[in-house]
This record gives C-alpha cells, sequence and structure tokens, in this order.
C-alpha cells in the first residue's frame, strides 16, 4: 500500500495559487458564479479547501480573482471622430455585458452589492481605469478641436459608460438595443461635452 499522496507533487506558494486560480476560472466559465464553491475549487485543483481559504476569504473574492484572469485590457478606439469613439465604446461595453462573461460580471456585482472593497478590484468597476480610458478619447477630441479643454473631466468623460451599465445594472435589461446606445451619445453625451465648451466661451458680465 502507497501511503496517502504518494506519486503527487505537493505545491506550495505561487504554484498551488496559479492551481487553485485555474480551477476557480474554469468553475467559473462552466457553471457562473451561483455555482462557484470553495469545495468544487478546492477538488478541482487538487488540495483541500483551507488551502482556498486562506488565499481567498470568501467565495466573491475568489470569483472576481477568477474573474480577472477572463479579461483582457483593450485600447481606446481611434475612429477619428468623437462620436464614433465614443459609439465604438459603447458598442464594445454592451458586447461584454450582454456575453457569457457579462453575465458572470453581473452576477458578482449583485453579490458585492455596495462594497467597494470588491467593486474597485472589478476591471469594469475601477473608476481610474475607467476613467483614464475616456479621458484619452476625449483628450483626442480636444487636440482635433472637437471639444473644449474644459470638457476634461471624469466625471463628464465617463457619464456615457455610466448612463449604458445602468440599462444592465440598474433595468436589468439582457442587452441594450443599438438605438439606445446612440440616444446616449447623440441626446446626452455629446450636447454635455459641448456645453462645457460652450460655457467657458460665453461673456460673463458683472
Amino acid at each position: 500500500m502507497e501511503p496517502p499522496g504518494a506519486g503527487r507533487t505537493r505545491r506550495r506558494g505561487a504554484a498551488l495559487e496559479e492551481a487553485i486560480l485555474r480551477a476557480a476560472v474554469d468553475e467559473l466559465t462552466e457553471s457562473g458564479y451561483a455555482g462557484l464553491t470553495m469545495d468544487r475549487v478546492a477538488g478541482r485543483a487538487g488540495t483541500n479547501k483551507n488551502a482556498v481559504y486562506r488565499r481567498w476569504p470568501n467565495r466573491l473574492a475568489l470569483g472576481i480573482a477568477a474573474y480577472r484572469r477572463l479579461t483582457t485590457t483593450v485600447q481606446p478606439p481611434d475612429t477619428g471622430d468623437l462620436r464614433g469613439d465614443v459609439l465604438e465604446m459603447l458598442r464594445r461595453a454592451n458586447r461584454h455585458w450582454s456575453s457569457p462573461l457579462g453575465a458572470i460580471l453581473r452576477e458578482l456585482l449583485a453579490a458585492a452589492g455596495g462594497a467597494s472593497e470588491f467593486l474597485t478590484q472589478l476591471p469594469e468597476e475601477s473608476s481610474d481605469a475607467t476613467a483614464a480610458a475616456w479621458l484619452t478619447i476625449l483628450g483626442r477630441a480636444v487636440a482635433r478641436g472637437e471639444a473644449s479643454p474644459e470638457a476634461l473631466h471624469p466625471r463628464v468623460a465617463t457619464v456615457a459608460i455610466v448612463l449604458l451599465r445602468n440599462e444592465f445594472v440598474v433595468r436589468g435589461v439582457p442587452t441594450a438595443p443599438d438605438e439606445v446606445l446612440v440616444e446616449i451619445v447623440d441626446e446626452v453625451y455629446l450636447p454635455l461635452v459641448r456645453h462645457r465648451g460652450a460655457d467657458s466661451a460665453r461673456p460673463r458680465h458683472g
């Protein structure tokens, strides 16, 4: 009889952490966040549940870490036109939120509630990362003369993606029709950006 564990390599540190994360990614993609459990991840990784809990204190933290493995950083579009750039960014986000991966994201957001310590770990919910991408687009528009430098404000830059996010998170839609994206751009975003420039150019009295 071989002793328990004979023939298996005992993994520690980074190697064990990587095995757990790979197992969590597989569980998340196969069963969604609802089907993700510490027991199943531990079994799939060939370790015990305590090893998982030592690295991630709860299921949500592990789910977010696994989700981050599934996402990639995409460069902002550069169509040569502010309207085209904003519309393309919204269409990309809409495709993502409507996809199976987006469904996982919505599950994670629902589980996190308003807990900022979890929300900031999600790429889509990181205010700094989101603002940076949208400020890049708006900065190009300023350089082309399409917008005033006064429009370069994080809240102004990100208002379009916030409105689209609300369609999914607040209204619970499975996908946003393209006409909704066009409406966000033409009725809200572009008028807001142009208004910021107009305010600075308008003479002040008194």
